[in-house]
């Protein structure tokens, strides 16, 4: 199955590197998007553009692919099951939840020079980071790309209820299942709510593609291996 691939923000489709092999070794081809705005010299790329370069993925792939979607690019993910919810066989959600309509996609730090730069290691102390090395953190850093303020400050906008109906995992790194399903309950990520996700657990912080690459690998083959061709779940992840 093609699992195509896209990373949150300031990242570009090198950040999976280390996954494909796994991928490869199970018998699934990752598919890497690097999106406008993250590492393709477009300073001016919206959210749109990210939409259609995975959508592109999606109508390129010849049987219905899983989609990834990493932290702020959950929303894209669930955008995509929106546009696409019969071409879609899943959508696995990391360590992020698909935007609420009418919410900004992911407008979290300052905008300079028409971009959000990474802001630095300290807002992602803790759990998030706390399993990368120093040298991961200084590879990171360097080669973060500033995201568009046309991504940051979109507007997200869905169309398609049948977008709930695309089975969904949330993969669970810096918190936990329990953690989850106790923010589902309280209402506080209402369109995951609607996905009724399957929730999985990785033992990692934020960034499980530069600090637990094969266990990813191992999840996301699992999740892809759960999937009949026509995209309904055959099984469950764990």
């Amino acid at each position: 199955m093609d699992i195509i691939l896209a990373g949150g923000l300031w990242l570009d489709g090198r950040a999976w590197d280390a996954v494909l092999p796994g991928l490869e070794a199970r018998g699934h081809r990752g598919v890497p998007v690097t999106l406008p705005g993250q590492g393709d010299g477009n300073p001016t790329a919206t959210l749109d553009d990210q939409l259609e370069a995975i959508l592109a993925k999606v109508d390129a792939a010849a049987d219905p692919p899983l989609v990834v979607g990493h932290s702020a690019a959950c929303t894209l993910a669930g955008l995509t099951a929106d546009r696409r919810p019969d071409a879609v066989a899943a959508i696995a959600l990391i360590g992020g939840f698909p935007s609420t309509a009418g919410d900004q996609y992911a407008a979290f730090f300052p905008m300079e020079n028409g971009g959000m730069a990474f802001p630095g290691w300290e807002p992602f102390e803790g759990p998030d980071s706390g399993d990368l090395s120093a040298e991961m953190k200084a590879e990171i850093e360097v080669r973060a790309v500033p995201v568009p303020e046309g991504v940051a400050t979109a507007v997200v906008t869905y169309g398609d209820e049948r977008r709930h109906t695309v089975p969904t995992f949330l993969i669970c790194p810096e918190f936990s299942p329990k953690q989850a399903q106790e923010w589902m309950d309280s209402g506080q990520v209402p369109e995951l709510v609607a996905q009724a996700p399957t929730l999985v657990d990785i033992d990692s912080g934020h960034w499980p593609m530069f600090s637990a690459p094969e266990a990813l690998a191992e999840v996301l083959a699992g999740i892809a291996d759960s999937l009949t061709p026509a995209g309904a779940p055959s099984g469950t992840a764990s």
